[in-house]
């Protein structure tokens, strides 16, 4: 993977796991030459991760909607900033960018993101890879959910492998790096 899309809040909760995590998640993109797609913005997580990254001497490629930007939360200093008129052109473009994708703990946002991608996944929109680092169970109650769906019927359990997850970034990066996206008949499969 050559740059990996990360969805993240523009809140933080200054837990020291995830701080942490950021350091680690950035170290791995510099390590690796791995370009940071993230949301644009210079506060919350994106700014840290943003920030993290540009520190280890790495990339970081911002996509931010124009009214976002127009409130003054877009980050200066970064690679490249790309100014998109929707948040559903946000997505899109960073999808694009993008080699695989990662949603760190974040808000509906986040969320929001991160199930659009799995979507388009699903319906062959792109072959990235997707992920939640599932710091401190974090993610626990989603997969839960998500398997609830497969046991009841409205999720195939093909769609369910969709997404990766791991607590620690080195066991998520080997997960994204060894996966394949099925045939898209798999995932219309009856």
């Amino acid at each position: 993977m050559k740059a990996v899309c990360v969805y993240c809040g523009a809140n933080c909760n200054g837990d020291t796991d995830l701080l942490n995590s950021i350091e680690a998640l950035a170290q791995y993109f510099a390590d690796n030459n791995i370009t940071l797609v993230f949301g644009g913005g210079r506060v919350g997580v994106m700014g840290l991760i943003a920030d993290a990254v540009l520190a280890k001497g790495g990339k970081a490629i911002g996509v931010i909607p124009q009214f976002l930007a127009d409130k003054e939360v877009a980050h200066s200093g970064l690679t490249e900033l790309h100014v998109v008129q929707t948040m559903h052109e946000r997505k899109q473009l960073m999808v694009k960018l993008s080699d695989g994708i990662i949603a760190l703990p974040g808000g509906l946002g986040t969320l929001d993101e991160l199930f659009e991608a799995l979507t388009w996944l699903q319906l062959g929109l792109h072959k990235s890879p997707v992920g939640v680092l599932n710091l401190n169970g974090f993610y626990d109650l989603l997969l839960k959910q998500l398997d609830l769906m497969v046991e009841q019927k409205f999720l195939k359990p093909a769609n369910r492998t969709m997404i990766l997850s791991s607590d620690n970034i080195s066991g998520l990066m080997q997960a994204m790096n060894s996966f394949v996206a099925a045939p898209e008949e798999v995932w219309f499969k009856k």
